[in-house]
């Protein structure tokens, strides 16, 4: 039995903090934060306890089931596998291979293995309607990213470290321990940064955690942040404060950004935003006059009606005061695995537009659909129509808006799989649900997160447990699901070249493969070069692989390219191993222009897809502020979505689910503290506790994102008795941002009276 101290990363978010992992006799008796992690230095936050939590839950599903008339079943894994790979199938050949539909939860990019495997798999099922929750999320980043650096992933990260000043706009990195920022111990940053002086400048519409550690916050309407930028834009060109820096021999476009932002003088925009004047001005002079410091945004800049503007126009601020590729700004990171690289080598750089939705015709960006539309897909008949559904490591009925929607269309499917360990809100809808192997049974690399650390670092973990003999691990139950799928479009066998792939996909593993990526990396022992044992397996898994998958790009790696001439510091999977703690990289360093991949080698500052919608927010600038209520969502430090409820450490206590209300508008709607609302809009309408408070915006209220665990059907005993209610039951899925297709989850309005009677026994109503 194990016993000891493993030390691991925690995957619960996107902070990467260091645990120290202390197990007797195979139980685990603590987690604490590692002291000698180079990147957290021994913080955690309370979601760590999940790590224990979930991996010992009797809720957590350990065996494939199988939906009967009387009720759930056990199945084989092969038999399962099997079924599964004939149904989706068979759905393919008689409706067309866009007639299955996939949606991927953000637990996957936690999971290097699934990262990797998860590619063959979308390439074996064939379909055009993809799903995940970028849409939902971090998608107005991602086409910033590729419109004006020339690549989706490309994201630039606040370097907290050595900043003087930070602008935080609709974002609450105390909760969330940073997001597109992963920076743990956030508290412990943001304090540096006020004791050499620096301070924290907050606008939100709800007076957040980390506003409230900041020297000055601001309200700001929902929905308006664009405005509010573009009046900071207008101050910085009209009072001649524009100073791109060490940016600027590569900015292009700059008279675009000036003509465009004339008609947003702060004076204009301080009525719909609720941001005065005198304030956007001084926002903007003090960002052009401070030489470290940058502008950040994120869940509520990104999920409104201009996200897309809205994050555009924080980067473009950031590039005009002199705030990209400077320490103490926004800067570039360079991973010891570095999927931008790779992907640009594979032709991989992102785009959006090339295929439109078939109901809505809403545009699908690097080929995936915006996940508002999923219902519309399963619902409405006709050529195309998604009849049966794959989910992965994901629960949209709770994460996605139009809940009820959704319900509605995963219950009147042909045929459904989840690839999941609970019986949730979602895959309860499902036919089959094949349990992976909880993540304390797997090894953790953070692939995509060291993309968005303040810090270069690279940490591996070992497995901490053996898993049961018969248990199968997410990357191998995809792999085997898609091997099973080609094979059914051959009608038998496969070809021996593939043959050999899929074999040497399955030894290899994944860790083989994050093997070779470190070592061909920059800080790798011999970078473009492989052993001929390594080649020989690379090449047998290539030929499964997606034509641009990041590793294709492995076999066109040249020691001569530019990007890859880093000082060789040996790393590899041994050397990790051998340093169970992490290994610091270094701090983030200027990277321009050997980290633009835009096709004339210039930082775009006024794209065209951003330039063509200003017309709609110009209409935003004329109309009258709305006198509705307006719904924001939140976040908490002990909460991530909706699969960490099942702990009863993370959701004892204060009830969390609640309606905040300013205190004007609870008289108004007739609400007291403590009672019961009604919320309800044109999607639906929920029951939920309400807390009056003067820390929410008056003309906006806020609920919590992921709860909802009410419905008949699930599996999670804990959630069902902390149910809450699901905000995405009343935040309709017809409203998205047009540039970027992102759904609109901030800013929409609802309608709050007193709850009566006979609603206080129900929580949704479709």
């Amino acid at each position: 039995m194990n016993t000891g101290t493993h030390l691991r990363t925690c995957h619960l978010c996107e902070a990467m903090c260091g645990v120290a992992i202390e197990v007797e006799d195979g139980a685990i008796q603590s987690v604490k934060g590692d002291p000698d992690d180079p990147f957290s230095h021994g913080h955690i936050c309370p979601k760590a306890v999940a790590l224990q939590d979930q991996y010992s839950d009797p809720d957590r599903l350990r065996r494939p089931l199988r939906r009967t008339a009387d009720g759930w079943q056990e199945m084989e894994w092969d038999a399962a596998l099997d079924l599964v790979a004939e149904r989706l199938a068979q759905v393919r050949h008689n409706h067309g291979r866009n007639a299955v539909g996939v949606y991927q939860g953000n637990p996957n990019v936690h999971n290097h293995g699934a990262l990797i495997a998860g590619q063959s798999f979308l390439r074996a099922l064939g379909t055009q309607n993809r799903f995940s929750a970028t849409s939902n999320d971090q998608l107005p980043h991602m086409l910033a990213n590729l419109e004006m650096f020339g690549h989706q992933a490309l994201f630039p990260v606040p370097d907290i470290d050595r900043a003087d000043l930070f602008i935080c706009i609709g974002a609450n990195p105390m909760a969330s321990n940073g997001s597109l920022m992963s920076v743990p111990d956030f508290r412990g940053r943001l304090k540096a940064l006020k004791d050499r002086g620096g301070e924290l400048v907050v606008l939100d519409p709800r007076r957040t955690e980390t506003a409230r550690q900041g020297s000055e916050f601001h309200f700001v309407r929902p929905g308006t942040d664009a405005l509010l930028l573009m009046g900071m834009i207008h101050t910085l060109f009209d009072e001649q404060l524009v100073d791109p820096g060490a940016a600027a021999p590569y900015v292009k476009d700059a008279d675009l950004l000036r003509l465009a932002a004339l008609p947003y003088a702060p004076e204009r925009v301080a009525e719909p935003t609720g941001v005065e004047a005198d304030t956007i001005r001084s926002l903007a002079r003090r960002l052009a006059g401070t030489h470290r410091g940058f502008l950040y945004g994120r869940i509520g800049t990104s999920t409104q009606s201009h996200g897309g503007v809205a994050t555009w126009l924080i980067y473009a601020i950031n590039i005009l005061t002199g705030k990209l590729d400077t320490p103490g700004g926004l800067m570039f990171t360079h991973p010891a695995i570095d999927l931008v690289a790779l992907g640009a080598l594979s032709g991989q750089h992102g785009h959006i537009g090339r295929r439109h939705s078939r109901v809505r015709g809403l545009p699908e960006f690097a080929g995936e659909y915006p996940a508002s539309t999923m219902a519309d897909e399963m619902l409405t008949p006709g050529d195309g129509q998604i009849r049966a559904f794959v989910t992965i490591a994901g629960n949209p009925v709770l994460s996605s808006p139009g809940g009820q929607r959704l319900d509605d269309a995963f219950s009147g499917l042909d045929f459904m799989v989840s690839v999941d360990y609970y019986l949730n809100e979602t895959t309860r809808h499902a036919d089959v649900i094949l349990p992976p192997t909880h993540a304390l049974e797997r090894s953790h690399y953070d692939v995509i997160f060291n993309m968005l650390a303040v810090r270069n670092v690279a940490k591996y973990s070992e497995p901490l447990f053996e898993p049961d003999a018969d248990g199968r691990h997410d990357w191998q139950i995809l792999l085997d699901l898609a091997h099973r799928l080609e094979q059914h479009k051959r009608g038998g066998a496969l070809p021996l070249r593939q043959e050999l792939g899929w074999r040497a996909f399955r030894k290899a593993g994944p860790d083989t493969l994050l093997d070779v990526a470190l070592r061909t990396g920059p800080y790798g022992p011999t970078p473009g070069r492989l052993t001929p044992l390594f080649q020989t397996a690379l090449d047998r898994i290539q030929a499964i692989l997606p034509e641009k998958h990041p590793l294709q790009g492995l076999s066109r790696l040249s020691p001569l390219d530019r990007r890859w001439r880093e000082r060789p510091k040996g790393l590899s999977l041994r050397t990790l191993k051998a340093s169970p703690h992490g290994v610091d990289l270094g701090p983030l360093q200027p990277a321009l222009p050997d980290r633009l991949y835009t096709r004339d080698g210039r930082i775009h500052l006024a794209p065209r897809r951003y330039l063509s919608d200003l017309e709609r927010l110009y209409e935003r600038l004329t109309q009258t502020p709305t006198q509705d209520l307006l719904l924001i969502g939140r976040r908490h430090v002990r909460s991530n979505n909706s699969w960490m409820h099942n702990s009863q450490r993370l959701v004892k206590g204060k009830e969390r689910c609640t309606l905040m209300i300013h205190p004007r508008d609870a008289s108004l709607c007739g609400v007291d503290d403590g009672s019961l609302a009604q919320v309800q809009s044109e999607a639906g309408q929920i029951v939920v506790a309400v807390e009056v408070t003067d820390d929410i915006m008056p003309g906006v209220v806020s609920i919590p994102h992921g709860w909802g665990h009410h419905r008949e059907g699930t599996a999670q005993r804990v959630a069902e008795a902390h149910p809450g209610a699901s905000i995405n039951d009343v935040v309709r899925d017809d409203q998205v941002d047009p540039v970027s297709g992102t759904s609109v989850l901030n800013g929409q309005t609802v309608f709050v009276r007193k709850a009566r009677r006979q609603d206080a026994g129900r929580k949704t109503v479709a």
